[in-house]
């Protein structure tokens, strides 16, 4: 039996992740910080900000399966609010779990995938990284470096048989738009401007894809050779991001912000 790891898999996404792996056939751990009791998936208290926690889990399921075939880095959250009024702490909090959180656990399975032969790493990134939303500042950011770092390390990793790629979902309708910290800005500069881009977002998120749909993609992509290394899922998303590829940087830019920012 192949073993999954998932990150962030008591709800959402990485939820959905878990409990389809486990229909197909696989041994399944979700690493995270909080347990979801109806969840089939073997739970491990790991919060991926902290490296000793994320060694001692991947350890304890190499331990108990003698191999890990799939790491998918799911957890992350998001936060929203002007720039220039997001606090350092803020930002670096962000950063610490969407990137360095997949740095982490990144590093600590390779060397189990590199002993056995091979694996693969599926890293949840978002359009954010391709369209950065303006008051998702951070959150963009953040997964525009995951991007970074999925491409690197897949050309890091190729020549010890092991695959890394991302998914980049648009809108999705889950736990996260609720878990969204909000910053408020300094003196109602931004009050109107925030309430309407965080508004749009939210609307967009509840009409968005079930999280069922981005399990399905990222099944897809586990049981191949040669996965794309950055992919969308759904019609509408991948012609957003094939438009963000076709048009002067400028245009894109406009178009969002007349979206987000008007």
């Amino acid at each position: 039996m192949k073993t999954v790891v998932v990150t962030g898999a008591s709800s959402g996404i990485g939820l959905a992740i878990a409990e389809l792996f486990i229909t197909k056939g696989y041994k399944v751990y979700n690493f995270s910080r909080h347990r979801n009791e109806a969840s089939s998936a073997e739970y491990i208290c790991c919060d991926v900000t902290d490296e000793s926690a994320v060694r001692n889990a991947f350890r304890t399921v190499f331990d108990k399966e003698g191999r890990i075939d799939i790491l998918v880095n799911n957890a992350g959250f998001g936060i929203s609010g002007a720039t220039e009024f997001t606090t350092l702490e803020s930002a670096k909090k962000q950063f610490e779990v969407n990137f360095f959180g997949t740095v982490t656990c990144s590093n600590q399975v390779a060397g189990y995938m590199r002993n056995q032969g091979g694996g693969m790493i599926i890293n949840i990134s978002s359009l954010a990284a391709q369209l950065s939303i303006p008051f998702q500042t951070f959150y963009s950011a953040s997964k525009a470096a995951v991007n970074s770092l999925t491409l690197a390390l897949a050309n890091e990793l190729n020549p010890f048989g092991i695959k890394v790629c991302a998914v980049m979902p648009g809108d999705v309708k889950t736990g996260f738009t609720d878990a969204r910290e909000k910053g408020s800005s300094e003196d109602g500069v931004y009050s109107e401007i925030l309430q309407k881009s965080v508004a749009t977002m939210e609307k967009d998120e509840q009409n968005g894809m079930s999280p069922e749909e981005i399990a399905k993609a990222v099944y897809r992509l586990s049981q191949k050779k040669n996965p794309k290394p950055l992919s969308t899922v759904g019609f509408q998303y991948k012609s957003l991001s094939t438009l963000a590829k076709l048009l002067p940087v400028r245009a894109v830019n406009y178009i969002i912000g007349t979206i987000y920012a008007k």
